[in-house]
């Protein structure tokens, strides 16, 4: 609902404001931020007398009106109306420090153009210098001097040297002038964006604001708070972790958490109680749906032809899909009571103040630490070294988020930063955390054979021998996982057998298929050896793929 501009205008004017109207300011007090989004809570302190009035709201942001909620204990809400287009220009009162900044940019502007002048005044003295210069070598080389007397010359030559020398000094000495009346300039100009920059960062909220008119019937003269309560998009906070595993007798993994939080809602966030949700709103917030599948049989003369690329259109794909899909209803995805019962709230301790588009606060969210089971993991097929790993179960009671900014310590020292996936309560996790340089692999194709098995089997075959060496060059034991691989098949046709010395102690790991993973524990200074062995067989005429 919005007032007529008539009737705004009117309700805004101090002069021609009725009795019972009452501007009231208003401020965010308190916010509880999403992965993306945010709901925020607003208070306005108003003071009435007994009767009915409208509150006037000249301070609020651009906001989506339909999710905005309002409360009033003591007060009877009736019509509500929000604008935030053909408003009046703000006249917000400047606080005494934007006003101190506002009074440093215009001294150092003053200081920078005095600076200037000073600068120009002294090339001045330089160029009239330099004129004196040529005038008085163009007087020397004038047609009248041959016919001068001795004495006439020696007069013209002694005034051409006393006056030239004079010049050139004078040329030198505004030059040496001019070096520091550079440099003034040059730090004139530091200082004025120094002030300007000091007045950009007192000036991060957005001027452009919103009107709310509320009309209220206080049963009684009331004193109390109005709050007002909606969403906006324009806010985020994202996690950040230090995960620091310990190695020796008894490994210990820590994982330190903190957050990110920054907010562009238009206006400064001024020591606002703050709380971090891992509900995602924004997300899917209802379980998806299974629909009919409709198959159908056509023969052969009936199957639709390609269409070349050249000659496709959006319309043309689209009655496509339309005659070979089944229409079905839009289901209108509605919002439930929580993101799915897994989510965890972080409520800080102590309000924060966040500018807007500019600050990227930071906040301690404490550590949880885990009893990890650390190895080394090897992976011949694609690195020539083994790495750190530590494998734990989530047993925090918590949701570990995603985050693009985890850092990873191995004994205190910083071995590399990268994404972290999200870990659910529960959930086991295997962490990386840097190569082990002693722990050396080595992955060698010995026999590869193809061709034509003669005109008896009239079969093809591929047969590959692979020999795994895994050398622990370091002077401590290691536990050790190593992954391959091995081809399969779905074809009967296609036949694959296998072979490895040792017996892997995992096959089709993780539910791949043809993924085997090797346990063993290594001394100081010894060596593995894996041969790992794979024949392929298909009828002739057949190409493998």
């Amino acid at each position: 609902m919005r007032l007529s501009p008539l009737a705004f205008s009117l309700a805004l004017m101090p002069g021609l404001a009725l009795a019972d109207d009452f501007a009231v300011d208003s401020r965010i007090a308190s916010a509880t931020v999403f992965p993306q989004g945010a709901s925020l809570t607003r208070v306005a302190r108003v003071q009435l007398p007994e009767g009915r009035h409208r509150l006037l709201l000249s301070d609020m942001p651009a906001i989506d009106p339909s999710g905005l909620r309002l409360t009033a204990s003591g007060l009877t809400l009736g019509a509500v109306s929000y604008r935030d287009d053909l408003v009046p220009p703000r006249n917000a009162e400047e606080t005494a420090q934007i006003e101190a900044a506002r009074n440093e940019v215009e001294a150092r502007e003053a200081a920078l153009l005095e600076a200037q002048d000073a600068l120009a005044a002294i090339r001045d003295e330089v160029e009239a210098a330099k004129a004196r210069i040529t005038f008085l070598e163009g007087l020397g080389q004038s047609s009248g001097v041959a016919q001068s007397s001795p004495e006439q010359l020696r007069a013209l030559l002694e005034l051409i040297g006393e006056e030239g020398l004079a010049a050139r000094r004078a040329v030198q000495a505004a030059e040496t002038r001019a070096r520091p009346a550079k440099d003034a300039v040059s730090e004139a100009k530091k200082d004025l964006a120094d002030a300007e920059q000091a007045l950009a960062a007192l000036l991060t909220a957005n001027d452009d604001r919103a009107y709310l008119v509320v009309e209220v019937d206080a049963a009684a003269p009331f004193d109390g708070e109005l709050e007002l309560q909606y969403t906006t998009e324009a806010a985020s906070w994202q996690p950040a972790y230090d995960l620091r595993l310990t190695t020796g007798d008894a490994p210990g993994l820590t994982m330190q958490r903190g957050a990110f939080v920054r907010q562009a809602t238009g206006e400064d966030w001024d020591d606002v109680a703050l709380t971090l949700s891992t509900l995602r709103p924004a997300d899917q917030a209802a379980p998806g749906e299974v629909w009919p599948w409709l198959r159908r049989i056509l023969d052969p003369d009936q199957m639709p032809r390609p269409v070349p690329l050249a000659q496709r259109s959006f319309k043309a794909e689209a009655d496509t899909l339309a005659d070979t899909m089944v229409a079905e209803p839009v289901m209108e995805e509605a919002a439930g009571a929580s993101f799915d019962g897994i989510s965890v709230t972080y409520d800080y301790a102590q309000p924060v103040d966040i500018a807007n588009g500019a600050d990227a606060l930071r906040i301690a969210l404490g550590e949880v630490t885990f009893a990890p089971e650390v190895f080394a993991r090897a992976t011949p097929l694609s690195d020539a070294t083994a790495f750190v790993a530590a494998e734990f179960t989530n047993d925090s009671k918590e949701l570990i988020l995603g985050s693009g900014d985890a850092r990873f310590y191995l004994d205190g020292t910083f071995v590399g930063q990268r994404y972290l996936d999200l870990i659910a309560e529960g959930d086991k996790a295997e962490l990386s955390f840097g190569p082990i340089e002693g722990l050396r692999l080595e992955r060698i194709v010995q026999d590869r054979q193809e061709g034509d098995r003669g005109v008896i089997s009239r079969s093809n075959e591929q047969v590959e021998a692979v020999e795994i060496t895994l050398r622990n060059l370091t002077d401590r034991a290691w536990d050790v996982r190593l992954r391959d691989r091995v081809p399969y098949s779905e074809q009967e046709d296609l036949q694959i057998t296998w072979e490895a010395t040792p017996a892997p102690s995992e096959e089709a790991v993780d539910g791949r298929r043809g993924v085997l993973e090797w346990r063993f524990a290594m001394d100081p200074r010894s060596e593995q050896v894996i041969t790992l062995n794979h024949r392929l067989r298909w009828p002739e005429g057949q190409v493998l793929r």
